[in-house]
């Protein structure tokens, strides 16, 4: 959600700029802007729309200087416009932005009362306008930067830069990720990484607080009680930064398919050398504690859902599964012997981080399962757990989910071999299904055609149910997400069981149904509801392997069939069909698959 990227360079600022907010494309955004300071002459272009309408107007008005900020805008206050758009410049400053400004109606009550004027409706042109009026009151851009920071209640990361100051950036941090890069004589701020990546391997990270003064050959940052602090340099893996579509028509459909691998190599990453058991980074002991509270959004929170199932069935350990953003609000009790865990794509979801934030001093440890070690969820946490996915680009999440499912299956293992509800053959065999994954997600791959051709038809309808059981639920809850996020198709999901409590009155001959079903225990409860579906004239697409296709005698409008697995490992296996039949229905429908409208991938306000 929002891009910021700033350079102190010894090239043109504008090109360097504009390739790195394309890099930031994935976190999602309605208009992008830059401004430079050119012979001390502060300036700046802005667009709405995709980066290719920035780059149109930089064509044929350039933007030259050697010093510049960046941004991709996701809306939050003030619809998309070339007036809302950031960089915002009032006299001197200009200022791009991430994050929210709560307080920003009574600093403009404040400002409005010593007669300066807005022209935008954003929260960020506040941070602009109270910067510029402490230098008219005889502050130095550095001194003026310190003194809006302390006026501003709210999540942001900001970059400020003036004019007359070619070789200055002003940088600060709260709530929302920021970064420092360091080149030769050069440097660079960006919301991640990524956007950094092709310009240096060496980021800092700033802290919550930090609020740091850049130039060309220095870095002074001060934390939130305004001492120095010494952020540690860190050198990223070039690779773990690379964004490509490897030969593939898009991102989701490349992180689709690269799933195998990254799952292969998260399991490798936790299996013990002789491949019995499960070995975390530092030592953890589940047996001694009573209850597991776990919290997330979107689809990290049907990671969640899915997890409950592996923890109490395997482990025995009673689990709460939280939505981040009700959590916090609730303010729930935390009983003793309770362990608190966190799931996050970034690491930097602002809801999360706050649920974590409560739970600190709460519970006895804080977990997290997240795919960028650095990030501030993980930095918080007593154990972080990386993912290992690697960059997910499409704003969908596939790879990055069916990751979190395997990490928190192995953890699961881990609790149920300390708690001793498992025998170790019993988490052996677990683990050699396992291990098997990628292969059998392979398999999976090779339906690709079929679920093709079922999108195809899904794509006429304008509302589609999914159903599950068990293990199934969360997974029909995860592909009525991945469909109604591309595709734009209303779609819903409930238990099977819930069926005839209320949902099958919506059952007509234009509601297609998609059904979860693998050949298990639940398999007999789980056709009896479809045939009621088919009963009603509405159109089945069965999801389930050879043993359940054969079952139901062709009865379904659609089957799709995957390969047998370990029940307890479907949940990895059939998020594979639920993200294709997404996919390809979004394809068939021509919506934008990577950038649907509305989403960011990394969602830092609340």
């Amino acid at each position: 959600m929002c891009g910021i990227v700033g350079v102190l360079g010894e090239h043109e600022a504008a090109p360097i700029l504009v390739d790195a907010l394309k890099r930031l494309e994935y976190r999602g955004y309605d208009s992008a802007g830059i401004a430079t300071v050119n012979n001390g002459h502060l300036s700046r272009r802005r667009a709405v729309g995709k980066l290719v309408n920035l780059s149109d107007l930089l064509v044929h008005d350039p933007l030259p200087g050697k010093a510049g900020i960046g941004h991709t805008r996701w809306a939050t206050h003030g619809a998309p416009s070339v007036i809302n758009a950031h960089p915002h410049q009032a006299g001197q400053v200009a200022v791009v932005h991430n994050g929210i400004i709560e307080n920003f109606r009574e600093l403009r009550a404040e400002l409005a009362a010593k007669g300066i004027h807005f022209a935008t409706e954003t929260d960020t042109e506040t941070v602009a306008l109270m910067a510029q009026f402490y230098m008219e009151q005889g502050d130095d851009p550095v001194a003026a930067a310190y003194k809006t920071l302390a006026r501003l209640n709210g999540a942001f990361a900001l970059a400020f830069l003036f004019e007359g100051q070619d070789d200055l950036l002003v940088a600060a941090r709260k709530g929302s990720p920021l970064a420092v890069g360091h080149g030769e004589g050069e440097m660079y701020v960006g919301s991640d990484a990524i956007a950094l990546a092709p310009m240096t391997d060496r980021i800092t990270y700033l802290e919550e607080g930090d609020f740091a003064v850049i130039t060309r050959n220095s870095l002074e940052i001060r934390d939130a009680n305004g001492e120095l602090a010494n952020r540690e340099m860190r050198t990223i893996h070039m690779d773990d930064a690379r964004i490509d579509k490897g030969g593939h028509k898009h991102f989701m459909a490349k992180e689709i398919a690269e799933q195998p691998m990254v799952i292969g190599e998260a399991v490798r990453h936790y299996l013990s050398a002789d491949g019995n058991s499960v070995e975390l980074p530092e030592d953890f002991d589940f047996a001694g504690i009573d209850r597991l509270t776990m919290v997330a959004c979107g689809t990290a929170f049907y990671a969640c859902l899915t997890a409950k199932y592996w923890f109490e069935q395997l482990a025995q350990l009673p689990v709460e599964v939280d939505i981040a953003s009700e959590f916090r609000y609730r303010e729930p009790p935390i009983a003793p012997r309770t362990v608190a865990l966190f799931v996050s794509q970034s690491g930097e979801t602002a809801d999360t981080l706050a649920a974590l934030r409560y739970c600190d001093g709460k519970a006895d440890k804080i977990l997290s399962v997240v795919n960028v070690p650095e990030s501030s969820i993980a930095r918080e946490s007593d154990l972080a757990l990386p993912i290992l996915a690697g960059v997910e680009v499409g704003v969908a999440s596939t790879k990055a989910f069916t990751c979190q499912l395997t990490v928190l299956l192995m953890l699961a293992l881990k609790a149920a071999e300390q708690r001793g509800t498992l025998t170790a053959d019993e988490i052996a065999d677990k683990l050699s299904a396992l291990r098997a994954v990628p292969a059998t997600l392979n398999t999976a791959l090779e339906q690709e055609g079929a679920i093709a051709a079922a999108a195809r038809k899904l794509s006429e309808a304008s509302d589609v149910l999914f159903l599950g059981r068990g293990l199934m639920y969360p997974l029909a809850l995860e592909g009525a997400l991945k469909l109604k996020e591309i595709s734009y198709i209303h779609a819903e999901a409930y238990a099977s069981g819930e069926l005839k409590h209320g949902p099958i009155a919506l059952i007509d001959k234009t509601m297609p149904v998609v059904v979860m079903a693998p050949y298990d225990a639940l398999y007999g409860k789980t056709v009896s509801n479809m045939q009621e579906v088919l009963a009603r004239g509405g159109k089945v697409v069965l999801i389930t392997d050879a043993a359940g296709a054969a079952e139901t005698e062709d009865s379904a409008w659609q089957t799709i069939v995957m390969p047998e697995i370990d029940p307890v490992l479907t949940p990895v296996l059939y998020a594979v069909p639920a993200q294709l039949l997404a996919y390809h229905t979004a394809v068939a429908k021509g919506t934008d698959v990577d950038q649907p409208r509305n989403l960011a991938k990394s969602v830092t306000v609340e």
